[in-house]
């Protein structure tokens, strides 16, 4: 994480969520809709550290191509995951005595205010963005992609090829999710 990137403002009403571990970070809506009755096709893009401004130029690509994008800012896959494992074990053996009432996960929450297919992006390994797969609303599809590898060296432009986490992969693994990939 020694990159040199601009930090996207934080929203106002975002401070509660990144705390809690992701937040929506812009909504992307095509301008080129054409006369159809048919709402654009819509996808979900999370991204954390370095690997988010992939994933931003990815949502403007996919926009310009006219797919609806959410992208979500991952702020903690651990805290993620920690809340959705919380909630299911508190529905399996029984919340303690006084607690208030269960709410589902907070990632399930959060993306259940998006649309479409799920691309969860890291330069973790993909192990890390699988951790919150079995708190993905129901129903959607989902796909994590990481840095799974041992010695490699390169440029970072390179390597985030080589490991399919740049935004043309990222464009690409989209469109392949949504069935429009030529």
């Amino acid at each position: 994480m020694n990159e040199n990137y601009a930090q996207p403002n934080l929203p106002e009403h975002a401070k509660a969520d990144l705390l809690q571990g992701c937040y929506r970070l812009m909504q992307l809506a095509p301008s080129n809709q054409t006369s159809s009755t048919q709402p654009p096709k819509a996808i979900t893009l999370m991204g954390s550290g370095a690997i988010l401004t992939e994933v931003i130029q990815a949502g403007e690509r996919l926009c310009a191509q006219g797919v609806a994008v959410d992208i979500y800012s991952v702020t903690s896959w651990s805290e993620l995951s920690r809340n959705g494992h919380h909630y299911f074990q508190h529905r399996l053996f029984g919340a303690p005595t006084g607690s208030k009432a269960l709410e589902l996960p907070f990632v399930t929450r959060q993306l259940s205010q998006s649309a479409g297919p799920i691309l969860a992006a890291s330069d973790y390994v993909r192990a890390v963005p699988e951790s919150i797969r079995a708190f993905v609303p129901e129903g959607r599809a989902y796909l994590a992609l990481g840095t799974d590898g041992f010695g490699r060296s390169d440029t970072r432009a390179r390597l985030r090829e080589h490991f399919k986490v740049n935004a043309a992969s990222i464009e690409h693994a989209a469109l392949n999710m949504l069935g429009l990939a030529a």
